[in-house]
């Protein structure tokens, strides 16, 4: 084929991808019945988080585009960029994912631009031809953000923004915004303020007269001679240094806030109740899981990153032995790393998890991508391969009977439910009465009826399985930890 004609045919393809997802414009989140289910509860918090909503055409943007740097990210009217070596349909899902990562973030997606190109251009991420076919998107959609699927070293998105005249934004720096948006917690907050700022930090730039020499007055003159003296620290100087201090200020409270956490942690280990995870990608419908395991209560929307401080929750087992079940911050494509790290610590509620259910859309074109992008992350903080794994093919009711049969086979431990109707949540809890761990210690013995205290804390730690009430107490057969089994042979042994 001509290499004029390949050109020609990878624009209509890159078009048609386009056209495929703004047709979708408004609903690039995935499709589905989203509405909230019995087993959600009230959904409070919904109303305030749609009192959160940006006002449409109300704009504060600064006329300066150099200033970006110094505000806000704030997002209303954005053009996509994409690209792409070989795999078209690929391009197309991660060009979805992003418009619906913008539209989370509250925007309006306009148009789009998709490039097929070997590697990114140094210069401006897209080269010069494509970068002034951009600009003139940009100038005839009336777009104020350009979004690029991708991330952009603060050379190229100068260099993009110099060509296009609005405010270019990165994938990680929208992922930002949006967890800025919806973090709630102390906690949470100052996860992603730290994560902003190391995002940040590298990306200052300096304009024109700010710039100035390091040294000066008598240090300079006496220090490096002619030529060196100067006003002294710059601004951009001035700007990381109070970065880094603000980081530093940041990692201490986090740090601060973790003897809590795992006073918390050390509770429920020192109660012997087993510890159960959700993990999974974004919108997956961890929330909506959890509701229909605990009725927890749990914001549920078709959005991504709707939740981000983790929810603990008390649940059992059909045959009524007790657990705890801890809802995650959701992952996605190309997690930025920052929030990986700031992240950590919330994070190792999976490592410490006895059980992890990895929540998989079986809804969506890509699962199997879902599911290497979170086992990349949760490699990252070593949890994976030390817990048993359950993958939950949630949205059955909605996914192909070939992907769910074709899912099966990935792992194990799979179960195939649907958080929304409640099928097959009743093999899933089986499957976790099957994994859970068993209490370490079997006893046959009589409690007086004087320590009802000690058969009560068998019900809510142990396993009963045989229980009788007989003349000289309460006959127990069951299994505990080593602790209340010590506890229980004292009472009957002090009793005779």
């Amino acid at each position: 084929m001509e290499p004029d004609t390949t050109k020609r045919s990878d624009r209509d393809e890159a078009a048609r991808v386009v056209e495929r997802i703004l047709a979708r414009a408004g609903t690039a989140v995935m499709s589905g019945d989203v509405s909230a289910s019995d087993a959600d509860g009230e959904q409070f918090d919904r109303e305030e988080r749609a009192a959160l909503r940006r006002v449409a055409g109300l704009s504060t943007e600064l006329q300066d585009v150099t200033e970006v740097e110094y505000r806000s990210l704030r997002l209303e009217r954005v053009v996509l960029v994409g690209m792409y070596s070989d795999d078209a349909e690929m391009a197309e899902i991660s060009l979805r994912e992003l418009a619906a990562l913008a539209e989370t973030a509250g925007s309006q997606v306009l148009d789009g631009l998709l490039q097929r190109r070997r590697t990114p251009d140094p210069g401006t991420y897209l080269g010069s031809g494509k970068a002034s076919e951009l600009a003139g998107i940009v100038a005839s959609t009336g777009a104020d953000t350009v979004v690029i699927d991708g991330e952009l070293a603060p050379s190229q998105r100068r260099a993009l923004e110099d060509v296009v005249k609005v405010k270019v934004v990165d994938r990680t720096a929208l992922i930002l915004d949006i967890f800025a948006q919806h973090a709630k917690s102390r906690e949470g907050k100052a996860q992603v303020e730290l994560a902003q700022l190391e995002y940040l930090l590298p990306r200052l730039r300096g304009w024109g007269e700010s710039m100035s020499r390091q040294a000066g007055g008598q240090v300079g003159g006496a220090g490096a001679g002619m030529g060196s003296r100067g006003p002294g620290e710059t601004k951009i100087e001035l700007d990381r240094r109070r970065i880094r201090n603000r980081m530093a200020k940041l990692r201490r409270e986090i740090a601060a806030m973790a003897p809590s956490r795992a006073a918390k942690r050390a509770q429920r280990n020192a109660s012997s109740v087993p510890a159960v995870a959700i993990a999974g990608y974004t919108n997956a419908g961890k929330s909506s899981l959890l509701n229909r395991l605990t009725g927890a209560g749990a914001l549920v929307e078709n959005a991504l990153f709707a939740t981000l401080d983790p929810t603990v929750r008390r649940a059992s087992t059909p045959d009524g032995r007790p657990f705890t079940i801890a809802d995650t911050v959701g992952f996605v494509r190309a997690l930025p790393h920052q929030l990986v790290e700031a992240f950590r610590s919330t994070l190792e509620e999976v490592g410490d998890a006895d059980l992890l259910l990895h929540v998989v859309d079986a809804a969506h074109p890509d699962p199997e991508g879902q599911i290497t992008a979170v086992r990349t992350v949760l490699a990252e903080i070593e949890t994976l391969a030390q817990i048993p794994e359950i993958i939950v093919l949630n949205k059955a009711d909605i996914a192909d009977p070939g992907v769910l049969a074709r899912l099966h086979a990935i792992a194990p431990h799979v179960v195939a439910v649907s958080a929304h109707t409640g099928r097959g949540v009743a093999e899933l809890r089986d499957l976790i009465a099957d994994l859970l761990p068993l209490p370490a210690v079997e006893v046959d013995l009589v409690v007086p009826y004087t320590r009802g205290d000690l058969v009560s804390r068998v019900h809510e730690g142990g396993q009963i399985l045989h229980e009788e009430h007989t003349a000289e107490g309460t006959r127990l057969h069951a299994r505990v930890d080593h602790a209340l089994a010590a506890a229980l042979r004292g009472e009957t042994s002090a009793a005779s």
